[in-house]
């Protein structure tokens, strides 16, 4: 863990050199994606891996997204199927994420996956996430960089609160577009929908050609996001809010008939508002209200991933 302040890089290529360099060496660099930053370390380098559980508190049994510049890469870590060949042509690069069997020889840590004998991997679409990836040569290992459990980053500034002086440097490529981590798809089985996101539950039938099974709450930690409480501001988080109460922060979603600090998206838009969730939560966060309440988002389409964070932000801590 770094013990100086945080580098912050600019996304040129000076920057995205300087930050592959720090990950060939087995530092630790926070870098925009299209979802949300992820906090990077050489998944091949046990030391490294070790260091992104470290720096976020984060609990050894939760796996780690692998990310990946190029099919090739992927296939030399993962058992390839005709199911996941249809999802890349489709959703790669972008904001989907493929948790597939292991294969037998991969260099990858086993930190990684988290004893399991599955590993979750991902080609990006950010250009600035794809340079870096070329750029190290490596596999780069990397949830959100946040705290864990804490709300994830859509910007640099929001790296640095939670990690400055813990990591080596973040890559300021500016805001993430979509604001929401990757959806997961299970494919270790019949195709199953481990955590959603931009890329939904239907887009992924369509392609697929089959349904996708929902995953239940129940069953064992198999990717990343699936811990009750996760994505959770300091205030205490109110849901399904039809009024609204004194001392409270309010983010709305739609027409409102009084007055919010925040809205999500006045026109009602499911895109605009998933790419507002996080940043949204950290400015309502940091006016020191004890509770952020939050009206109804329809449970629709992308609505379900939005409402998937909410509750988890929601949901007692331990």
């Amino acid at each position: 863990m770094s013990e100086t302040a945080t580098q912050r890089l600019t996304a040129d290529p000076e920057g995205i050199a300087r930050a592959a360099e720090l990950l060939r060496d087995g530092q630790l660099v926070a870098f925009p994606t299209e979802t949300v930053y992820g906090l990077g370390g050489n998944a091949l380098d046990d030391r490294a891996v070790a260091g992104i559980f470290e720096a976020k508190g984060r609990p050894s049994f939760n796996p780690l997204i692998v990310h990946l510049a190029d099919l090739d890469a992927v296939k030399e870590l993962v058992q390839w199927s005709d199911l996941a060949d249809v999802a890349a042509q489709v959703f790669w690069p972008g904001p989907l994420t493929m948790v597939l069997p292991i294969r037998e020889g991969a260099k990858v840590s086993k930190l990684v996956s988290a004893g399991l004998d599955s590993l979750a991997v991902r080609m990006p679409a950010s250009p600035v996430a794809r340079t870096l990836l070329r750029e190290c040569g490596c596999p780069v290992a990397a949830p959100s960089a946040n705290r864990s459990g804490r709300i994830s980053p859509t910007r640099a500034e929001h790296v640095l609160e939670t990690l400055d002086g813990r990591i080596a440097a973040v890559l300021d490529g500016g805001p993430c577009d979509v604001g929401l981590e990757s959806t997961i798809l299970g494919l270790t089985g019949k195709p199953t929908l481990l955590r959603p996101g931009r890329v939904t539950a239907e887009f992924l039938s369509e392609a697929l050609g089959r349904p996708v099974m929902e995953r239940r709450d129940r069953d064992q930690i198999s990717a990343p996001g699936q811990l009750a409480s996760h994505y959770a501001p300091n205030a205490r988080v109110r849901l399904n809010a039809s009024e609204w109460h004194e001392g409270e922060a309010r983010l709305g979603f739609g027409r409102t008939e009084g007055d919010c600090d925040l809205n999500l998206s006045p026109a009602g838009d499911l895109v605009e508002a998933a790419a507002n969730l996080f940043e949204y939560l950290h400015r309502l966060d940091s006016s020191g209200a004890e509770v952020i309440a939050v009206m109804p988002v329809p449970h629709v389409g992308l609505g379900v991933a939005i409402n998937d964070r909410l509750s988890r932000a929601a949901a007692p801590r331990g």
